[in-house]
């Protein structure tokens, strides 16, 4: 298979052009996601192709560098009516980007139709500015492609601190004296180059996945807006190459639309496992918080059920510890499975007791679950009946800094919010043999 793809020129060709599209793209994508603008480039991209017709009208030729021209002028002419929409009007965002595109759209259809029925139009292929041509690259389309990549990430990595800027913080920029309206439309002029980059590859109806796709798989795993753009650039290559590779694979499968599904692949791959972001570390972690509470509640019942008489030797069976909080009586039992193996329970027949390190983390426990509802109570004037549920939600995620300023804060009290004692730091009541 690979011998085939050495003896297959074309291939390189597709491959190189889909490459740069989903370097430039996904690069430039980065700010269009950060500023909320992601359908930006599904307007820009329907917004470009009256200009091919009309570049290809006007002009007859079917050079692709003259139709990209018409294509340039007319998304940018797009991109400056948005802007102007938003400036002038007290239309959102969305309704000018909904104007823009169908506007557009809708006259690039017309126009293409009418095309259809002139002589010298009928092999121009301008219909497949809709979905994308990618097998017709030709080493000359790459070459116009080629500049057109390189000038607008030379671009992006001139103004990249005015970019961060716009992105991030426009009105303090404009406090500096940066002229964000000038780099702000920079950007959009660089964004237009992006989907004048796709139409020849991807087509007007799927450019936008391209813009968006590789971005947001790449926020996924970094928060540094560098390691970002660069890691979005390389997915979007990335995804170009395996969607031209795909497509040569079968005889009908089209570039294009591969592309884009090796796009969202990314995507889809990268929201599932981005270690701080992904569902599945999530879910991982949601699981092993659960599996934590449930830990944390039954040393509490152990050290709640010994305190009256300071005797937390006592032992106690699953099923009585399963009616303190109406718990299944399976789930308590894996529960103490684990709090054994943890060292912190032992087994004294067929019930279950508190060792030395377990009685020391169950007064931490319940410590920060008294010292928190006491804040509640005493800083946020809520009711003493209201604040245990609270507590009880809090008392497992309070690092132990944030507990000795509570401790501070409230004076180093001895007792809670419902009068029972606070176990102070260091105390020693470990349980008797």
């Amino acid at each position: 298979m690979f011998t085939a793809f050495a003896d297959n020129p074309n291939l390189w060709y597709v491959a190189a052009g889909s490459a740069l599209l989903g370097l430039t793209s996904g690069a430039l994508g980065c700010f269009a996601v950060l500023r909320r603008q992601s359908l930006l480039g599904d307007a820009l991209a329907h917004a470009a192709l009256p200009g091919v017709c009309l570049a290809f009208w006007l002009t007859g030729s079917k050079s692709l560098s003259v139709l990209l021209a018409g294509a340039l002028a007319a998304a940018w002419l797009g991109a400056l009516w948005v802007l102007g929409i938003l400036r002038g009007t007290r239309l959102k965002e969305d309704a000018a980007l909904g104007i823009v595109l169908s506007v557009f759209f809708g006259g690039g259809i017309v126009l293409l139709t009418a095309l259809q029925h002139r002589p010298n139009a009928a092999q121009a292929g301008l219909d497949k500015f809709l979905f994308g041509q990618a097998a017709a690259l030709v080493p000359e389309d790459l070459r116009v492609l080629g500049a057109l990549a390189a000038a607008a990430l030379a671009v992006l990595a001139l103004a990249f601190k005015e970019f961060k800027l716009l992105a991030f913080d426009r009105e303090f920029g404009a406090a500096l004296g940066r002229p964000m309206h000038r780099i702000e439309v920079v950007l959009t002029t660089l964004l237009v180059v992006a989907v004048i980059l796709g139409l020849q590859t991807v087509g007007v109806v799927l450019m936008a996945a391209m813009l968006i796709a590789p971005a947001v798989a790449a926020r996924q795993w970094t928060d540094s807006l560098g390691r970002m753009v660069l890691l979005a650039g390389g997915l979007g290559a990335l995804s170009g190459v395996a969607g031209a590779v795909l497509s040569a694979l079968g005889p009908h499968l089209p570039t294009g639309p591969l592309i884009v599904l090796a796009a969202t692949g990314v995507l889809g791959v990268s929201l599932a496992l981005a270690p701080r972001r992904g569902l599945v570390w999530a879910w991982w972690r949601l699981r092993a918080h659960r599996r934590q509470v449930r830990r944390e509640n039954l040393l509490a019942d152990l050290y709640r059920l010994g305190e009256p008489g300071r005797d937390w030797a006592q032992a106690h069976g699953p099923a009585a510890l399963a009616g303190v909080r109406g718990l299944p009586v399976g789930q308590v039992r894996r529960t103490l499975g684990q709090l054994r193996r943890r060292g912190w329970l032992e087994a004294a027949g067929a019930r279950w007791r508190l060792t030395g390190s377990g009685l020391t983390e169950a007064r931490r426990v319940v410590r920060n679950h008294r010292l928190w509802e006491l804040f509640l109570a005493r800083r946020l004037d809520l009711a003493s009946d209201h604040v245990h549920r609270d507590a009880e939600e809090m008392e497992h995620t309070l690092p132990p800094e944030v507990v000795a300023e509570l401790d501070r804060l409230l004076g180093q009290p001895h007792t809670g919010t419902h009068g029972e004692p606070i176990p102070r730091p260091g105390e020693r009541n470990e349980p008797s043999p």
